[in-house]
């Protein structure tokens, strides 16, 4: 057993992680591991194979969608969110283009804002039964004023990333789950992916859990029926390593492109070692990129690190059940990518 394994198992067992982690490094798989269990009330064990949800870690599938969609010259970053949706969400300002929205610097209202709330505590203002497609997110999306002037700072921004979806389908005439499959995980060979409805899990996909009253409940109250641009797709880690090598080689998106994505639109807090670019989170230290997100029930962490051509990917159940382990493995790549 190596070292790794070893702090990652010790730490699974201390913490009650229920979840996957796999650790690429220099073309090989180091770590590839399951632990607790994929459906709690029927003692399911997780496996190597479970589909977890993405929280929002799949907001850069959306941003991959739309950067494919700019390179098809159907868009631009300089399109306004307004020509697209035309009188629906009034509140958004007619200034709010593309590239705002994707780097979290739109300035427009949130539906769900974590600044306000905690992603397990929060209410949708309609049944999570109705949301099905992206356009039924609208009316959740409409009545929350300007937060600041577009550009003005970065401020992370779950309703941004709904708007781009509806842009994306309006631009397309594609619904987004379909622009998703087509043009992220078709050319980067992810065939565990995808967008299940909530109430109609594959027996392959790992349930999400919320605490309450002091017992564990799955999250299917928490969260649309079909997830959208905003996160909640389902993946592998094994998914995910195929996301981050044809991402790399330029098969999903161009080098221009994911160039771009990676140029940081945002300056880091204070004491924090990342920004933002467009759909991905930047480490200021080194090359190190970062899909993540956490929800009711789910806590996602994927990380690339060009320079040791190492991947690792942390996914739990439960809203907070990666971060330890994440820690583990991140450590463990970064002592050797930095000084």
């Amino acid at each position: 057993m190596s070292e790794l394994r070893r702090r990652v198992d010790e730490t699974a067992a201390l913490t009650g992680f229920a979840g996957v982690v796999r650790v690429e490094r220099g073309g090989a798989v180091e770590l590839d591991a399951a632990y607790g269990l994929a459906d709690r009330r029927h003692g399911v064990a997780m496996t190597t194979d479970s589909q977890l949800g993405m929280a929002s870690g799949s907001k850069t599938f959306t941003a991959v969608v739309v950067m494919r969609l700019v390179e098809q010259g159907l868009l631009t970053l300089a399109t306004t969110a307004r020509h697209l949706l035309g009188t629906d969400l009034p509140l958004i300002a007619d200034d709010v283009t593309v590239e705002h929205l994707l780097s979290h610097r739109s300035g427009i209202g949130d539906y769900l804002d974590e600044d306000e709330f905690d992603s397990e505590e929060y209410e949708l203002a309609v049944s999570a039964h109705r949301l099905v497609r992206t356009q039924d997110f609208l009316p959740i999306l409409d009545g929350y004023p300007t937060k600041f002037r577009a550009g003005d700072r970065f401020n992370y921004c779950n309703g941004a990333f709904v708007v781009l979806a509806l842009i994306a389908e309006r631009v397309s005439g594609r619904s987004y789950q379909d622009l998703v499959a087509e043009l992220v995980c078709s050319p980067a060979g992810m065939v565990g992916t995808g967008f299940p409805r909530s109430d109609a899990l594959p027996g392959r996909a790992a349930l999400g859990y919320v605490e309450v009253e002091g017992q564990w409940r799955t999250n299917v109250f928490n969260l649309p029926v079909i997830a959208t641009g905003d996160g909640g797709a389902y993946t592998t880690t094994a998914d995910m390593a195929r996301f981050w090598a044809a991402l790399m080689a330029g098969q999903v998106v161009t080098a221009e492109t994911l160039a771009d994505m990676r140029t940081p639109r945002s300056e880091p807090d204070r004491g924090e070692r990342r920004c933002y670019g467009l759909g991905l989170w930047l480490d200021t230290d080194s090359p190190q990129i970062t899909m993540s997100g956490a929800d009711a029930g789910v806590s996602f962490w994927s990380s690339h690190y060009p320079d040791r051509e190492s991947t690792i990917t942390v996914i739990s159940t439960t809203i907070n059940g990666a971060w330890p382990v994440a820690g583990i493995v991140d450590a463990d790549v970064c002592a050797e990518t930095r000084p």
